[in-house]
């Protein structure tokens, strides 16, 4: 059973709105040629369409993050590992709190937010969070910290232009 949870909740679920109450949310159109990895990632408007942040973007590139829609999957589906659609309306974050996956780096209380643009290897994808820059491989996301230090899961949340 893979959503059973044994000893401690989740610091929240990818994509997850974590305080909705002072949430803006738009619904924007997903773009089918450029689908998302996953719930919580940066994207961009590209032709009316939201698309994920890729290789050589820049942080002006982002308008918000995918939101998880609720309920997502089925009734079996695992906590965290839901597909993102790739095609119809998507919920775009574009500001609030949300819960994220970091990749590489240690979350701490008002610590940057970056995003891998570059240069991707083993948990470090192009278009992942991370909470440390590498060079030019990462890209900072204006208006984007971290709110605690996470779950050994490396699910944790994040402010976004408040």
């Amino acid at each position: 059973m893979g959503n059973a949870i044994l000893y401690r909740m989740p610091s929240g679920i990818p994509g997850d709105l974590s305080r909705a109450s002072v949430a803006t949310v738009e619904s924007i159109p997903l773009s089918a040629s450029a689908p998302f990895a996953g719930f919580g990632l940066f994207g961009k408007i590209v032709s009316g369409t939201f698309q994920p942040v890729g290789a050589g973007d820049t942080a002006a590139a982002v308008y918000g993050a995918l939101v998880r829609p609720y309920p997502a999957g089925g009734s079996q589906d695992p906590l965290g590992t839901s597909t993102p659609p790739t095609t119809g309306i998507a919920n775009v974050l574009r500001r609030g709190y949300m819960t994220v996956k970091n990749n590489a780096g240690t979350p701490t209380l008002g610590g940057q937010v970056y995003v891998r643009v570059a240069a991707a290897s083993g948990a470090k994808v192009i278009g992942g969070i991370e909470a440390a820059a590498d060079s030019t491989n990462t890209i900072a996301i204006t208006g984007a910290t971290f709110t605690n230090a996470g779950d050994a899961s490396g699910n944790v949340e994040i402010a976004f232009n408040i």
